[in-house]
């Protein structure tokens, strides 16, 4: 006896292709029905008999489409209807968004195939997907996940993409970007001025341009990037000079994994996941490299090289042409946000970029590429920055009813919103100091709310009252007379761990170790070395790094010699005459004698440290004087090192008999490296030191100093089996995380 049952799943499941698996299965299981995206994810209605009814349900939960990721599914008994067949319906949206929205997702192999293959007519077309790839997030102005809720809605297909669309066993079968070189998206080329170039096949012009020396703007599917040749030294230091990125390293893009594997030793975990739907750029040791690549242009003083291999039919076929590794870093001005609009970006690179590659496919949420890396020895993953592919879904437990959006930081900018059953959190955003960056921020946080047509109920802001994230969630709070919560930021840091761990339910103490470069802190110092206990909702702070001078204001942050001269003694004298004049050493003692500001920051220590060994006097970006420290560590032995803290009294340690003990090491003779790895070495045994001292067995680490992959290691070295690590792991353990620490404070900590 047929029946009729309606099924749900929600989850990642829109945009992946998964009601064309539903049509194929449905009719392979002789069941009639409907699919369809709804505001909560994917509606079935199946009659038939329940036996093959429940097979077909077991198989589509078991074996769902590789894009999907399905959070919960049901099926239960429904009004009994006489389908005719199975059908896929147009989306019906009768309420507000309620589902986990779709990231961008890299180019598959099949669709790869078809751009390089003569006889296809899709050969040489840079804009092909299919339900299993191309953007997603990027085009997107609102869901369900239909063509006309997206930009593509500007490019009706054409009789033979229509005929893909509705051919159940084509790899198009709805596939909502859909289109080819009939219908479909438009190169365009012009100089910086403006002057239209013609030619018969502009990725070719192209990939000639870049190896004549130039460099191209090239609007890619999440927005421009910046390339040129990354063997010519030349047009790499031109690069450098027009955008004002002086020594930062560049991303450099491969054209195959063939290659790449040539040049650089890399492992499994590394490939997957540079081959991943994510497509991130992988820091990888550049140890043996073989190849010809310009490398001290490419990353000054690094032993290390951002890589990342073709994810979008533009890249693709660029390098199939180019055959070799070019720069590709984000469209932009030096610390502004990446640009999507034809109109700006030839207004704001006109001055950087020789020519621009551009097309009509408008960009709604313009995202940079993601950036992780793996420790050496424990292959532990670090996020650098969370974006394209990654955002802005999160995966995370959150049980509340009210509506809440979470601020995050200043530096390294992101929101967070709560408007249902899921959390989302934006892509990375920047510096809230630079305007243009502060309107995308704004800009980000009325699309979230305008996109699930909700108004935050409660609004969580950092407690530093400087920040403009704190401002604009004050304003906001104030305008629509919300709720609004100040939460510390060095508790968010710890929080976002905890979180991310789900640890907040247990009876566990647990220590939090939370060093970064700044934070306002409780007693109106700055935070940065801090030690908390978290144990059935409480969080207390245990101890920190002794506090020194804080000097300057933000060019502290910008000069490391600064933090050098807060630390240093009477003994150091002749170093702090090598790097300021007179003047200043006279003017920085009057700062130190009146100052009442201090700070604990473990940032500003590895900056001291740095400024010592003559790595670095001034930063030219945020955190280069901890990366050149870390890139001077070939390998390490602990059973070599040795510790230059002193006892840990009532918690706390004392930074500058830390630094002065090193210093004496320094000053008789130990090498450099020597000196960082005993540095790095000393950090984590105080980490191990401080559970000791307040008897746990459980850590919590976060903040920027964790991006130190060989600190990582070392902590986990140290820690055996006796002790339970816990990192931030789909989330960056830098500022990046405070949206969703403070969101996890405010509903988990009571004090």
């Amino acid at each position: 006896m047929q029946k009729t049952f309606k099924i749900q799943i929600t989850g990642r499941v829109q945009g992946v292709g998964f009601r064309p698996q539903v049509f194929k299965l449905a009719n392979a299981h002789n069941l009639t029905g409907t699919v369809s995206n709804n505001e909560n994810g994917v509606i079935i209605h199946l009659t038939g008999n329940p036996d093959a009814i429940q097979s077909f349900y077991d198989a589509l939960i078991k074996n769902p489409p590789v894009a999907s990721k399905i959070l919960e599914h049901d099926i239960g008994p429904s009004n009994f209807t006489a389908f005719k067949e199975f059908t896929i319906s147009p989306s019906q949206k009768s309420g507000k968004l309620n589902l986990q929205l779709t990231p961008d997702f890299a180019i598959c192999d099949d669709c790869k195939t078809e751009i390089t293959d003569k006889h296809n007519r899709r050969y040489h077309y840079p804009f092909t997907t299919c339900v299993n790839c191309g953007p997603r997030w990027a085009i997107t102005n609102t869901f369900p996940f239909e063509r006309d809720h997206t930009h593509m809605v500007s490019f009706p297909m054409c009789e033979t993409c229509s005929n893909e669309y509705g051919t159940p066993t084509d790899r198009r079968f709805h596939s909502q970007t859909n289109t080819c070189p009939e219908c479909g998206i438009q190169l365009r080329m012009s100089t910086s001025d403006g002057t239209i170039i013609n030619a018969d096949y502009l990725i070719e012009k192209t990939a000639d341009l870049i190896k004549e020396g130039n460099i191209l703007a090239i609007k890619n599917t999440s927005g421009y990037l910046l390339c040129c040749d990354a063997n010519n030294a030349e047009a790499i230091k031109k690069l450098r000079e027009r955008k004002n990125r002086p020594t930062k390293p560049f991303a450099i893009l491969y054209p195959s994994l063939h290659l790449l594997k040539q040049h650089l030793k890399i492992n499994s975990v590394q490939e997957e996941t540079l081959t991943s739907p994510e497509s991130p750029i992988v820091i990888i040791q550049k140890k043996d490299f073989k190849g010809q690549l310009a490398l001290e242009e490419l990353a000054p003083r690094l032993n290390q090289l951002g890589v990342m291999l073709p994810y979008s039919g533009i890249l693709h076929l660029l390098a199939t042409e180019l055959e070799i590794p070019i720069v590709a870093t984000s469209g932009n001005i030096h610390a502004s946000p990446i640009i999507s609009y034809e109109n700006t970006a030839h207004s704001e690179l006109c001055e950087v970029a020789d020519y621009f590659l551009d097309h009509n496919l408008k960009i709604a949420n313009p995202q940079d590429d993601s950036v992780l890396k793996f420790s050496n020895r424990y292959s532990e993953k670090i996020i650098f920055r969370r974006s394209r592919g990654l955002s802005p879904n999160f995966d995370a437990v959150v049980k509340t009813d009210k509506k809440i959006i979470a601020m995050g930081g200043h530096l390294k900018s992101t929101v967070a919103f709560f408007p249902n059953d899921y959390l989302y959190i934006s892509q990375y955003l920047g510096n809230l100091d630079h305007f243009d960056v502060f309107e995308r921020y704004t800009q980000t946080v009325q699309k979230f709310i305008d996109l699930f047509e909700e108004t935050p109920e409660v609004v969580l802001v950092d407690k530093h009252q400087g920040y403009n994230s704190t401002r604009h969630g004050l304003e906001i709070a104030r305008e629509l007379h919300l709720e609004i919560h100040q939460i510390q930021h060095h508790k968010a840091h710890f929080a976002s761990v905890l979180g991310e761990h789900g640890l907040f339910n247990g009876n566990s103490r647990i220590l939090g170790v939370v060093w970064d470069g700044t934070g306002y802190g409780d007693d109106s110092q700055i935070w940065g070395g801090e030690f908390f206990v978290y144990q059935k909702g409480k969080i207390a702070r245990t101890g920190h790094f002794d506090y020194y001078d804080w000097l300057a204001g933000d060019k502290m942050a910008k000069e490391p010699r600064l933090s050098f001269f807060s630390l240093a003694t009477s003994t150091m004298k002749e170093e702090i005459k090598q790097k300021f004049t007179d003047e200043e050493i006279a003017v920085y003692n009057h700062l130190k004698k009146k100052e009442t500001l201090k700070t604990s920051s473990v940032g500003r220590l590895f900056d001291a440290v740095a400024s010592l060994l003559n790595l670095c006097d001034h930063n030219t970006y945020e955190g280069e004087a901890a990366i050149l420290m870390e890139n001077k560590i070939d390998g390490y032995d602990l059973s070599k090192c040795k510790s230059y803290a002193p006892e840990i009294i009532n918690g706390n340690v004392s930074t500058k008999e830390l630094f002065q003990n090193l210093y004496s090491d320094f000053s008789n003779g130990a090498e450099k490296c020597d000196v960082i790895i005993n540095f790095l070495y000393t950090l984590a045994n105080i980490i191990i030191k401080s559970a000791q001292h307040a008897n746990v067995k459980e850590i919590a680490l976060s903040g920027g100093v964790f991006q130190n992959t060989i600190l990582v290691d070392m902590i986990k070295e140290l820690s055996g089996s006796e002790y339970k690590l816990y990192f931030n792991r789909n989330l960056s353990p830098n500022d990046e995380n405070i949206s969703f620490g403070q969101l996890m404070y405010h509903l988990h900590i009571k004090n």
